[in-house]
């Protein structure tokens, strides 16, 4: 299974728990989701879940949790193995980020994504054929790569 662009965790809690003053982030990250043929990660789904049963401020249930997981089964969904975890450190080296970081490129590049839409990285950095585009930020639509 390939994909075009690759979701990174920020984009789904928003859509799942964006209210009050992220409430424009919420409507950007459901409007990607509803307009993109994404991918995305074990590993990012494993981020959802904690980050909105856990770590929010309004966590949901990990029944809620789990119903945004099933929606999103129908998308391709990188694994972690071996090989994965290898690449992703190799990644984490060769550019200086985090093994995490590391392993959403690494799951990027696996599914044959082109753009990562993600918070955390930063925007319209390039890592090898990846580029990394901020949904949320207020430029982000107007800058041309």
């Amino acid at each position: 299974m390939t994909a075009s662009v690759f979701f990174d965790t920020s984009v789904l809690v928003y859509a799942a728990l964006g209210t009050g003053k992220e409430e424009s982030k919420r409507k950007r990250a459901l409007q990607l989701l509803d307009s993109e043929d994404f991918a995305t990660s074990a590993q990012v789904l494993q981020e959802f879940y904690v980050t909105v049963v856990r770590k929010a401020s309004r966590p949901l249930t990990p029944a809620q949790a789990l119903e945004w997981i099933e929606q999103w089964a129908v998308f391709p969904c990188q694994a972690i193995d071996q090989q994965l975890v290898r690449i992703a450190v190799e990644k984490s080296e060769r550019y200086g980020i985090s093994y995490w970081d590391g392993a959403i490129l690494a799951a990027a590049e696996a599914l044959g994504a082109h753009t990562i839409y993600s918070e955390d990285l930063n925007d319209g950095q390039r890592y090898g054929q990846l580029r990394v585009i901020n949904p949320f930020a207020r430029d982000s639509g107007k800058v041309s790569y």
